[in-house]
């Protein structure tokens, strides 16, 4: 998860991911040189975070959420 030190959303993408069991990997643009330039780079965003689950780059907090909502975020945590 792209996130930075201070992002409310970043805390609630965690809390959720947690509360499934998930190991998260953090990667903290605010202390890269050029973070919010690499992560526009890999995922074509500038907002934190930005999530992946295995290779597959899930979006940010609200689109983790929809896939909680729906029912999919479950079967795709299986997958990783």
């Amino acid at each position: 998860m792209y996130c930075t030190a201070i992002c409310p959303y970043c805390f609630q993408a965690e809390r959720l991911l947690k509360s499934k069991g998930v190991t998260i990997q953090k990667i903290f643009i605010d202390t890269m040189a050029d973070g919010f330039g690499e992560l526009a780079r890999l995922t074509g965003r500038r907002t934190v975070p930005q999530i992946y689950i295995g290779d597959r780059h899930v979006g940010g907090y609200d689109d983790l959420a929809d896939l909680e909502f729906s029912g999919e975020l479950d079967p795709l945590l299986m997958l990783r």
